[in-house]
């Protein structure tokens, strides 16, 4: 039977172009998906090719690298200073749960070992292993925290890929990152032929194939938060400087806090005096008005370049401050009152007159002047009202506009009383018609209407200046309840105040009322440890809700990390900070900070006698302008171009 080849049907033209329409359908959508740009063409790179001990992205070069070693102790925020380094890089965090049973079993066994080894080395007169001991001490308070509840545990994995433009800054990258790790007992490694798996594990893809993990409690995981530097910038406020931790501006408002005091520590030329009157200049241009105590004339340039008012007390100076003047306040109860409150500050100011409750130095040894008896406390009260009474003016308010007495009148009428009265008059006698007279026994000739006063007591001699402070914070401080504004009261060098015990007690006083009266004081000094050894400094400290800290002497450190509750790190860096560098406190929040001012502000405020020497030189021979007259406040336009 003989077979022949099937006959085909013939073709259908329809079939056929239907066909090939489809095919050329098909290759149009193939080119117009070719043309279509999506975001991963937007974020990939051109190439991607890995070595051993590096890879390249594109033109960029980049190296993953694992931490594999951990110190027995590290401190919060270890990382803060790797996040904020100026460089490229990738970190990833991989913490994985442990189920507490499986660790406390893990833990039995292996103190089990640990306490076998000791045992064996003790049987073989072996020395005595610290690592032993102290593993077993790690692992046994480990296991009593995990039995009750109070620490978890973690398998944690960190890794990091840094980027760089050229293989050496690639290399100059990592060894810089390795070497600040290093410090502080972290140890890194390049992920040597597993680049592809250390870029796919820093990489945002929740992806570890790297695998390399170390045990860790809750608490040593908590320290590994990069980001624990506080932020304490503010809608509204003034510049105080910059955030060391993060380059961020610290822009901050004291009178949000619950009160508006201050306290400022540092030793002699750390800074203190620049960044207190930075904060004074940039705060009046908000309307704030700033009373100034100035010891050591530091305050004029600046007060003169703003129009202020100077205020020079001394024995030879015309101006004059009666003790004895009472607030004009408008409030009923703070009227009724006013009288009383003035009789309790000026028992506190004579105490300091006659020499009440002070102790000095005399030919090297320590004397303590006699202090007011009880007696002599009853007279003198008896005769301060008296006083009072003989010029008119008693408990009714109505009779508190008339003129007041003075101290001279005070010694007439102690002088002609009984009991102590002539004998407490001779102490007082030195302020009447003695060496003292005349500055604090006339009637007052200030009166001062300005947005920042300056009250200079440098010419006056040193037993003077605390009865001054004393008297010129008095009068802020009438001043202040009787016309309630927003104020800045800056006592410098307030040590000078904390070596008496009413004076201590005045600025204590003022402290904890100051905020009903929209007053913040600013306390300054330099002697810490005289200043923390007072009862009342404590207290003061206590009742700012703002403190500053600048360099401190070594001896300083240890008193000021025990009241601020300092880390070792923080106490580590107090006594080496630079110039404009310090702590910077505010409420539960501090953060390291860069005192920065605009070189005009710096010309209106340093005391360096570098710098002021070289501003002279630059204005004389043209290079500069140095500022001259009077800075309109009204303008507002903000200082500081940092």
């Amino acid at each position: 039977m003989a077979f022949g080849k099937k006959k085909q049907p013939p073709l259908d033209p329809v079939a056929i172009a239907q066909a090939q329409r489809a095919r050329e359908e098909q290759e149009v959508q193939s080119a117009f998906q070719k043309g279509i740009t999506a975001l991963r063409d937007f974020i990939a790179p051109s190439s991607l090719e890995f070595s051993s001990t590096h890879f390249q992205l594109g033109t960029r070069y980049a190296r993953t690298y694992y931490v594999y070693g951990y110190p027995r102790q590290i401190y919060t925020g270890w990382l803060s200073s790797m996040v904020n380094l100026d460089e490229v890089i990738d970190l990833s965090l991989y913490v994985y749960p442990v189920e507490s049973q499986v660790v406390l079993e893990n833990l039995r066994k292996k103190v089990t070992q640990l306490e076998a080894g000791i045992q064996i080395d003790g049987e073989k007169g072996r020395v005595r292993d610290p690592g032993k001991q102290a593993a077993i001490l790690d692992a046994e308070e480990m296991r009593d925290k995990l039995q009750v509840g109070e620490e978890r545990f973690f398998r944690f994995g960190l890794y990091f890929t840094i980027y760089a433009s050229t293989l050496d800054e690639l290399d100059y990258a990592g060894h810089k990152v390795e070497s600040m790790l290093g410090q502080q007992l972290v140890f890194s490694k390049p992920a040597t032929s597993q680049q592809e798996q250390g870029f796919n594990s820093t990489v945002p893809q929740l992806v570890d194939q790297l695998q390399i993990r170390r045990n860790m409690s809750t608490g040593a995981l908590s320290t590994s938060f990069p980001f624990t530097s506080s932020d304490l910038t503010q809608d509204n406020g003034i510049l105080y400087g910059i955030n060391m931790h993060n380059s961020g501006l610290v822009i901050f408002d004291r009178f949000s806090l619950e009160n508006s005091n201050s306290v400022v520590f540092a030793k002699s030329g750390a800074g203190k005096s620049f960044a207190v009157k930075l904060e004074a200049l940039r705060s009046m241009m908000f309307g704030t008005e700033i009373f100034i105590i100035d010891p050591e004339n530091e305050y004029q340039r600046m007060c003169e370049a703003v129009g202020g008012a100077y205020v020079r007390l001394s024995l030879s100076s015309p101006t004059r401050i009666n003790p004895f003047d009472l607030p004009k306040v408008v409030d009923t109860e703070e009227a009724d009152n006013a009288l009383r409150s003035n009789l309790i500050t000026l028992h506190g100011l004579l105490r300091l007159m006659m020499g009440g409750a002070q102790t000095q130095m005399l030919g090297g040894m320590a004397s303590t002047l006699p202090a007011l008896a009880p007696s002599e406390e009853a007279d003198l009260d008896a005769a301060l009202i008296e006083t009072y009474a003989r010029a008119g003016i008693t408990n009714d308010p109505l009779t508190h506009t008339g003129v007041p007495p003075t101290i001279a009148d005070l010694y007439d009428t102690l002088l002609h009383m009984g009991g102590t009265g002539p004998q407490l008059a001779q102490r007082l006698r030195k302020y009447t018609t003695g060496t003292f007279a005349g500055i604090f026994s006339q009637q007052s000739n200030i009166d001062i209407n300005n947005p920042l006063v300056v009250f200079n007591i440098r010419d006056l001699e040193d037993e003077l200046r605390p009865v001054a402070m004393y008297i010129v914070l008095n009068y802020i401080w009438n001043k202040t309840k009787s016309d309630q504004k927003r104020r800045i009261l800056i006592v410098d060098e307030a040590w000078q105040l904390m070596k008496y015990e009413d004076s201590a007690n005045f600025l204590f006083s003022l402290a904890k009322r100051a905020r009903k009266y929209n007053l913040g004081i600013t306390t300054i000094t330099q002697d810490v440890e005289d200043f923390m050894g007072s009862r009342m400094g404590r207290a003061i400290v206590a009742n700012a809700s703002m403190q500053f800290l600048l360099k401190q002497s070594t001896s300083a450190v240890d008193v000021l990390s025990d009241v601020f509750k300092l880390t070792s790190e923080e106490k580590k860096r107090l006594s080496q900070f630079p110039v404009g560098q310090g702590l910077f406190f505010a409420g539960q929040n501090h953060v390291h900070l860069q005192v920065v001012a605009s070189p005009t502000e710096t010309g209106l405020i340093t005391t360096s006698p570098d710098q002021i020497q070289q501003m002279n030189s630059s204005a004389q021979a043209g290079e500069i302008n140095q500022p001259q007259g009077t800075i309109d406040l009204n303008n507002r336009l903000y200082p500081g171009n940092v």
